[in-house]
């Protein structure tokens, strides 16, 4: 299989190319190009010209264009899910999930879009916010979910009149790249482009005066070094951060289906989800008899299997700079002693499995509980009180999701306002809805995205101030015709 990057609607090879292993076996994928900050510039120039027509689309062809873009990922459903497979490790159910995500994201945006709002009007004057195209946006995307975290970044970019350039992580380039070129013949030259590369591409992306708005999916650390980047040219910029969410069970709960629940928000995907359960609090009431229903669960239900057709939630870790994270924070719990509850790995050697894994009770200061896992081993804890649970579980200066599992919903509620994080989930795992506005708060991120009030991030909000017929004439209460001098002092008193 061939891949390219995709500049001006044209397919475009390279001379330097690398490759990218299948996670499952470790065995090399196939030859990605990489592209160079002349394609940038090629591509920036492509998207220019394009948005000079783009922008001035109307809705109604920028929504009929989404549906294309649908049907393309629907005619090509098995060999994207393929790609993805291969690149992520994936079983086919996930990857079957995740075009489907994709799709259904896609479709979300056909019927939601930014209106004109009438924002202050009297007799005299009438105040509507309207919303333009920023331009050129550049979307750098994680791994592991390439396509559903790349397609948010380009939708949200096209029904706001903008043209797109996306750069997929270096781990995971395939599918990115194999959407955009099957798009060439659906969408004009220049609106959505793709360039795959490292951290030079990714920097170059940044700092290009021709670009307007940066979106980032990924590590806090590179989330600074591209704010830093982004502000030399004041670009706009969106963050999405690593999270560290804690997940509260409090006395009241059903114990089996809610262990079931938390196993699916701790180890789908293997762990590697933005908002995926990192840290589960117990009430020490329920604590025991959930400990055995949850590993029972964990056991039963993410087994490590090596058969990618098997209908399983749960795959390698999907690169082995990430391997090698979860590797040092499981042998950080050994070596201290914790109790450590790992499943049977039945394929050590091969590929980059890591089985899922429990610690019972680590220090709140402990690696697993202070750091961002993003793997599958989860801490399971146990609390008293709610101010105690709540204190713990605001102690990380991560703030992206969060998940409360109790029967009174009241209370469910209480708590859940109670947590700094972007997104609360009650009484079910944590599973992302384009309907959704979804962003981070302290370390997770700047602004956010999905959902309608996600689009401002892609816009400009223009006030429109019209004088209203009739009322030329500035008058004060009494009837008075103000002067340039109190009209000022009107002003200056706002």
């Amino acid at each position: 299989m061939k891949f390219f990057n995709v500049i001006d609607g044209q397919r475009r090879s390279s001379d330097n190319n690398h490759q990218c292993i299948d996670p499952r076996t470790e065995e090399p994928l196939w030859d990605a190009p990489l592209a160079t900050t002349k394609d940038l510039d090629e591509a920036v120039e492509a998207a220019q010209k394009a948005l000079k027509t783009w922008s001035k689309t109307s809705i109604e062809e920028r929504s009929e264009y989404l549906r294309k873009i649908v049907e393309v990922f629907v005619a090509n459903k098995q060999e994207l899910m393929e790609i993805v497979m291969k690149e992520t490790g994936k079983s086919t159910l996930m990857a079957e999930i995740e075009i489907g995500n994709t799709c259904q994201q896609t479709l979300y945006y056909t019927k939601v879009h930014l209106e004109d709002e009438v924002t202050f009007e009297d007799d005299s004057l009438k105040i509507v916010a309207t919303h333009t195209p920023l331009g050129i946006v550049g979307a750098i995307c994680p791994w592991n979910f390439p396509l559903i975290l790349s397609n948010i970044k380009t939708v949200s970019s096209l029904i706001t009149g903008n043209c797109v350039i996306v750069k997929p992580s270096p781990f995971t380039p395939y599918s990115v790249l194999k959407s955009v070129e099957l798009l060439i013949p659906v969408l004009p030259p220049g609106v959505v482009q793709v360039l795959n590369g490292g951290a030079d591409l990714g920097a170059a992306m940044t700092t290009h005066p021709g670009i307007a708005k940066i979106s980032f999916t990924g590590t806090v650390a590179t989330g600074k070094r591209v704010m830093e980047s982004c502000a030399r040219t004041l670009k706009r910029l969106t963050l999405e951060l690593a999270g560290n969410d804690a997940c509260v069970v409090t006395e009241d709960v059903d114990v089996a289906e809610t262990a079931g629940k938390v196993a699916t928000g701790c180890f789908f995907n293997a762990g590697q989800m933005c908002v995926a359960t990192k840290r589960v609090y117990v009430h020490e009431s329920v604590y025991e008899p959930f400990l055995k229903a949850f590993t029972a669960e964990v056991q039963r239900a993410f087994a490590v299997n090596g058969d990618a057709a098997a209908p399983s939630l749960f795959g390698p870790v999907s690169n082995k700079a990430q391997y090698e994270v979860v590797q040092e924070i499981v042998r950080d719990c050994e070596k201290n002693g914790y109790d450590v509850v790992a499943a049977e790995n039945p394929l050590v050697g091969k590929g980059l499995w890591v089985p899922p894994t429990i610690v019972v009770k680590p220090p709140e200061d402990s690696m697993l509980v202070r750091e961002e896992q993003f793997g599958p081993i989860i801490p399971v804890l146990s609390w008293s009180t709610e101010d105690d649970v709540v204190q713990r579980a605001n102690l990380s200066n991560a703030g992206l999701g969060a998940s409360v599992y109790c029967r009174d919903t009241s209370r469910a509620e209480r708590i859940a306002r109670s947590l700094e994080a972007g997104t609360v989930w009650i009484n079910m795992p944590e599973q992302p809805h384009p309907g959704g506005f979804f962003a981070g708060q302290k370390e997770s991120g700047i602004g956010g995205e999905m959902g309608k009030q996600g689009l401002l991030s892609y816009s400009y909000t223009k006030s429109l101030q019209f004088s209203k017929a009739g009322s030329s004439k500035l008058q004060d209460d009494r009837g008075v015709l103000m002067t340039t001098a109190v009209i000022r002092k009107e002003i200056w008193l706002l």
